[in-house]
């Protein structure tokens, strides 16, 4: 591959939308039919693409445009469901961490320091729970054969150790931390986007703003949401990865959706974080509030877990009372408290639980959304639609293994094993190659093997090196580079979920300019 060229056959892009569209309503049958474009949806195309299946994939809206973007970027290894006795589920988080962090996406997936600063609001009954916690995590790592160089060991801190790693925390009282190490994702979004265009190279049809009006076991009515066109995919098998709208398009498949709300703060509030947080909750044993720094000139601060009633929006509001708990929390350990005017932007995210309480059932009665178990189910209609909700966003592969194992055999399809556990997406490749590459850091931590061709862009035209925004490191070559080759169509794609300046609105206010910029100058590149 040139250093200025995408990986073969990954590109997504309108013209490419435009034809594969055309071709996936024009009366043939596809093997399989896959709603919904997150990190599932995602992960089931490129699964039932990479067995060698025929592959049409289609979201009413953008890649990650639901849950999928509002994670905390964390590839959890599993600990928090060994408290609850989910073993199994602590198991599987804890191998499919692994396979990202070593084989899928290494340029995209690595190893987050987190500190748990032993403040007077923690007994220490508390931090001893905490630490043979910490340690169990470990052992989750060790028996999942994750490498020690790639998660180091959970260790004790002094109070020194811990004020250099978090300078923030209020050192009076401060007694020690404890440290631990888990997977963060650069940028979920961007994880979705790799899994979408690696399907693209295998052979899949990537559709986004292609809304599914009516879903059958033999296919769906869709309409164009570009040119309100309505037209007829067919299919072999349909799997049904809408996520918390699955159950509007299948009938007896009920959702509970349990909202996850973060804060946006500016880097400078908090000061150098070479790690990020764990606040315990007060009154609760195994939750924690998160301060995440993400190497952008933010931080992140969440999550709230609380149930949501009603319909589901297409882009959550986040409460104030959520944004004030947040900061309660926060405020506990802190010098300085944050105040709410130093909260520049929030977001929220709708986590598909499945909903197996009993129907009529009270809303007292049903179980607080926190205590849901995260296993993932998968369910097969009677018209033979495979739905598959539930899990998060670390076990997305297996979640994809198993909806085409079950779509396959529901509707008689004969494959191969799925071989995504070894298959690397766009960009990926072993630490030592990433290293070598001609790029920024920052960039190959975005882009990995693609960071060259990225950063060649700049180097053709310096005016594309310029970042579009003071104070934030993303350049117009990236704006450039998400249209030309990862399927942006339009300004919100670009600064909401190819990027994540969108998640200050005085910053995007500031770059839309930039964003319409680079849609006109690909437009221009194309004809």
């Amino acid at each position: 591959m040139s250093r200025n060229e995408a990986a073969p056959g990954s590109s997504l892009g309108a013209a490419r939308r435009a034809r594969e569209l055309a071709e996936a309503a024009d009366g043939g049958i596809a093997d399989v039919l896959v709603v919904g474009l997150g990190a599932t949806g995602a992960g089931a195309a490129l699964d039932a693409a990479a067995r060698g299946l025929d592959v049409v994939a289609v979201d009413a809206h953008d890649l990650a445009f639901g849950t999928s973007r509002w994670s905390s970027k964390l590839i959890h290894g599993g600990l928090r469901y060994l408290a609850s006795a989910q073993f199994d589920v602590a198991h599987e988080s804890a191998v499919e961490r692994g396979v990202l962090m070593t084989r899928t996406a290494p340029h995209l997936v690595g190893a987050q320091p987190f500190v748990l600063p032993l403040t007077p609001w923690v007994s220490r009954a508390q931090a001893s729970l905490a630490w043979a916690g910490f340690r169990a995590g470990d052992m989750l790592r060790l028996a999942a054969r994750t490498p020690r160089q790639v998660l180091p060991a959970p260790r004790r801190l002094s109070a020194t150790e811990a004020r250099h790693l978090a300078p923030a925390v209020r050192a009076a009282g401060l007694r020690g931390g404890l440290l631990s190490w888990d997977g963060k994702v650069t940028d979920d979004a961007r994880l979705v986007t790799a899994l979408a265009r690696t399907a693209a190279s295998h052979g899949a049809r990537v559709l986004t703003r292609v809304r599914v009006l009516e879903l059958t076991g033999t296919g769906a009515r869709v309409r164009d949401e570009l040119t309100g066109e309505e037209g007829e995919i067919r299919a072999r098998a349909v799997i049904n990865a809408a996520g918390v709208w699955a159950g509007g398009l299948v009938d007896d498949v009920r959702i509970r959706p349990s909202r996850g709300t973060h804060l946006v703060l500016r880097s400078e509030r908090l000061g150098a974080l070479p790690a990020g947080l764990h606040i315990p909750i007060p009154g609760e044993t195994n939750r924690f509030v998160l301060v995440l720094p993400q190497g952008d000139g933010r931080v992140y601060v969440g999550l709230t877990d609380e149930p949501v009633e009603g319909g589901i929006p297409d882009v959550p509001e986040v409460p104030e009372t959520d944004i004030g708990f947040l900061l309660d929390v926060l405020g506990s350990v802190l010098d300085a408290p944050v105040t709410r005017d130093e909260v520049v932007g929030s977001f929220a995210g709708l986590r598909p639980l499945l909903d197996t309480s009993a129907p009529g059932s009270t809303a007292g009665a049903a179980p607080r959304t926190s205590d849901i178990s995260r296993r993932h189910a998968v369910l097969t209609s009677p018209d033979g639609v495979t739905t598959v909700v539930g899990g998060k966003l670390t076990t997305y592969r297996r979640m994809a293994q198993d909806a085409v194992d079950a779509a396959a055999g529901a509707r008689g399809l004969s494959t191969a094993p799925s071989p995504t556990a070894a298959l690397p997406l766009v960009g990926a490749a072993a630490p030592e190659a990433l290293r070598t590459l001609p790029a920024p850091h920052r960039l190959i931590r975005r882009y990995g093997t693609e960071a060259p061709a990225v950063h060649a862009l700049a180097a053709h035209d310096p005016a594309l090196a310029r970042p579009v925004l003071p104070g934030h490191p993303v350049t117009r070559a990236e704006l450039l580079w998400a249209v030309l080759h990862e399927g942006a169509l339009d300004e919100s794609d670009l600064l909401d979920r190819r990027t994540r300046i969108g998640l200050v609105p005085h910053d995007r206010a500031e770059v839309l300019a930039a964003a319409r910029e680079a849609l006109d100058r690909a437009a221009t590149a194309r004809s």
